[in-house]
C-alpha cells in the first residue's frame, strides 16, 4: 500500500463531542511544551484535534503557527500512529527557535503512545 501523506478530512477531529469524549477518557502523556490526550477509536486511522489557548499565546498569529507546526508533524507521522483519537494541547508557547525541541517532544510522545497502546492491546487479547 502506498502511503499518502495528505491530511485528509477524516483525520481531523472537529466536533465538540469528540473532544469531550477524549478528555473524559482521562489518558494523558505530557512534556514541557505539549500534552497529548488520547482514546482508542474504531476508525481505521489516527485522528487529530488541537488545542492552543489564548492563555498560552495572546496573538492569533502565534497560535496559528503552533497549530500549523503540530498539524505538519502529525501529517508526516500519521501512518506510524496507532488508531487513536489524539488531542494535542500546547502547554507552553513556542516559536521557530524551538522547532527542533518540539519535533523531538512530539516524536517521543508518539513513541510512548504507541508503546502504551501496544501494551493495552496485549492485555485485552490475553484476557479474552
Amino acid at each position: 500500500m502506498v502511503k499518502i501523506y495528505r491530511l485528509v478530512k477524516q483525520a481531523k477531529m472537529i466536533k465538540t463531542d469528540d473532544f469531550s469524549s477524549v478528555f473524559n477518557f482521562r489518558k494523558r502523556i505530557s512534556t514541557q511544551y505539549l500534552a497529548i490526550h488520547y482514546q482508542p477509536n474504531e476508525h481505521q486511522r489516527a485522528r487529530l484535534g488541537l488545542v492552543v489557548g489564548k492563555k498560552i499565546a495572546k496573538l492569533s498569529v502565534n497560535r496559528n503557527y503552533m497549530r500549523r507546526v503540530l498539524r505538519e508533524l502529525f501529517r508526516t507521522q500519521q501512518h506510524d500512529i496507532c488508531h487513536v483519537d489524539l488531542i494535542v494541547r500546547v502547554q507552553k508557547k513556542f516559536s521557530k527557535v524551538d522547532f527542533k525541541q518540539i519535533k523531538q517532544e512530539f516524536d517521543g510522545l508518539i513513541d510512548k503512545l504507541n508503546q502504551r497502546m501496544l501494551v493495552a492491546t496485549k492485555v485485552n487479547t490475553s484476557t479474552n
